[in-house]
């Protein structure tokens, strides 16, 4: 059965056919959190980013200012997805999980456990194309070829997106909404999908923790190894601030 996260609830949608026309603006923009914060340590870009484009359903941070929600990027498995999943669970916490095409087929087992232990699935793109270099044709077949494909093979009914490359438009965020997605982005992120160059755990919990605030949307990467050692400290850490995860 289908689950949404609590703290996305401002993010909710039907899903409706794709078949707008749009003079939205297409210049291409590539989306970042920025190191400004305002006096509640949410980063500007984000408070900004949101002031923007909620018109447009693409949201960087929840309403929610006593939640956190993490969400992990999932292009390809890297052997630790299992061992996060383990985790979650014994942490009692639900997670967005975005897949690209190639691991909705690849790892059936997985998509499957999400599902069954109550985590989100969103869409991150069939082929993980940069949306606002493509027609409208194409863009709307990114989207809706994979939201089609976890229908038929999970039963399951996707509705948050989040644009691969961290690359958008105006344009692309309003073909999204028409194909009855929520853009969804994050508040922080930080280098931890570099594979081969991880980053140190004890620093990685102290950036993580000391970054934290309300309505924060985290980005992580599931292929990453310090990101599965150090995510039952920093579900402690942000819950001891106060926080709900």
């Amino acid at each position: 059965m289908q689950r949404i996260i609590p703290a996305a609830a401002v993010l909710t949608a039907a899903i409706v056919p794709c078949s707008a026309v749009y003079a939205a603006d297409t210049t291409k923009k590539g989306y970042g959190q920025g190191t400004a914060v305002d006096n509640t340590n949410r980063p500007c870009g984000a408070v900004e980013f949101n002031s923007r484009y909620g018109g447009l359903d693409a949201f960087a941070l929840s309403e929610d200012d006593k939640r956190i929600i993490i969400s992990f990027d999932q292009g390809y498995e890297n052997g630790y997805t299992e061992k996060i999943l383990d985790t979650l669970k014994e942490k009692n916490v639900s997670a967005i999980f975005f897949l690209t095409g190639d691991y909705a087929k690849k790892e059936p087992e997985l998509v499957k456990r999400m599902i069954a232990e109550g985590h989100t699935l969103g869409n991150h793109g069939m082929t993980h194309a940069s949306l606002p270099t493509l027609s409208d044709k194409a863009a709307r077949e990114e989207i809706m070829s994979l939201h089609n494909y976890v229908i038929n093979n999970y039963g399951y009914q996707m509705q948050y997106f989040r644009p691969p490359c961290g690359e958008y438009s105006e344009k692309a965020l309003e073909i999204t909404q028409d194909c009855g997605y929520k853009t969804l982005f994050w508040s922080f992120a930080y280098v931890d999908w570099k594979t081969n160059s991880q980053p140190d755990p004890d620093e990685a919990l102290r950036k993580l923790t000391d970054s934290a605030h309300g309505g924060e949307i985290l980005l992580l990467h599931s292929v990453s190894a310090t990101n599965a050692q150090i995510l039952g400290e920093l579900i402690d850490s942000l819950r001891d601030k106060g926080y709900t995860v």
